[in-house]
């Protein structure tokens, strides 16, 4: 049996020979074998003991956000859990799947008179991605406000506590694991709806303000610096602005890499590895990649 028939049966979406380009914030990638679209954790869950029992290669994703797809493409079977997507609000806890988008359960949270995931709001991607890498904005972190975390590992369904969860500077307890991410409680508190909406309305004005949001990116493409800002360094280095192809520092935000139109993922390697080059000779500052690059 070829993969496509190992991984046809498990579930309802499979996309054969599909255009990473099609489903990355980027808008870049080559093709994957096989793009699976779970909706449940069992689905999810299946995937990968069908993948690691054939010995088929498997990256699961959650938006395709925060990655840079290489040109050729990637091997074997990429799953995407953005169909995976319930979010429950129960007394001060907002419990989300995996593929849930941060913006709808900082919605739901609001709706809930619950205060605290605001700064979630407009920040692109899943909670899966956002649990895997401790994503932040505006002074807060996930693990601020995470109190479980529900994972699979093998064969197990585990239930890790936020202690337990190592939370880091973008980094986690399933990330250094390789875990499967199934679902994240959250503890909030009680608020005012229409409070919690005007701060996330005023966070979002910010954001569009300062990032280049009417082009695709994958979001802060350098981690911060110890006691600096990888955006500051590469504009002090002269960099903003700076283009390969259609691959360019963004004139508005020098922390975000921006696709102008047709960029490569070539284009996009090259110019990072020239930015970190230049701003390490100007400041002995070696930037470390927030980005994925896959495939």
């Amino acid at each position: 049996m070829t993969p496509i028939d190992i991984i046809r049966p498990l579930l309802e979406e499979v996309l054969i020979n599909e255009p990473m380009s099609r489903h990355t914030s980027f808008r870049i990638g080559g093709r994957v074998d096989i793009l699976a679209l779970p909706k449940t954790s069992t689905e999810l869950i299946n995937i990968r003991n069908t993948c690691k029992k054939n010995n088929i290669p498997l990256t699961v994703l959650g938006d395709g956000t925060n990655i840079l797809v290489a040109d050729e493409g990637i091997r074997g079977v990429v799953v995407l859990t953005n169909k995976m997507k319930a979010i429950d609000c129960k007394g001060e806890r907002v419990t989300a799947q995996a593929g849930a988008r941060l913006a709808a359960v900082a919605e739901a949270a609001a709706g809930a008179s619950l205060k605290g995931l605001a700064f979630a709001s407009g920040i692109p991607g899943t909670v899966g991605g956002a649990i895997y890498m401790n994503a932040g904005a505006y002074g807060f972190e996930i693990k601020d406000f995470c109190e479980t975390v529900t994972l699979y590992i093998d064969g197990e369904i585990i239930v890790k506590s936020n202690e337990e969860m190592q939370f880091g500077y973008r980094k986690s307890f399933a990330q250094m694991a390789q875990m499967l991410i199934l679902d994240a409680t959250f503890k909030l508190t009680q608020g005012d709806s229409s409070q919690i909406r005007e701060e996330m309305k005023d966070l979002n004005m910010k954001r569009r303000a300062s990032q280049p949001l009417e082009y695709h990116s994958a979001g802060s493409f350098f981690k911060r610096p110890e006691g600096n800002y990888a955006g500051r360094l590469i504009e002090e280095s002269g960099l903003k602005g700076f283009s390969i192809g259609d691959a360019q520092v963004s004139e508005k935000h020098a922390g975000f890499v921006i696709n102008k139109g047709n960029a490569t993922a070539k284009d996009v390697i090259a110019l990072m590895e020239h930015v970190k080059k230049k701003v390490f000779n100007d400041s002995g500052v070696m930037l470390e990649l927030e980005v994925r690059i896959l495939g």
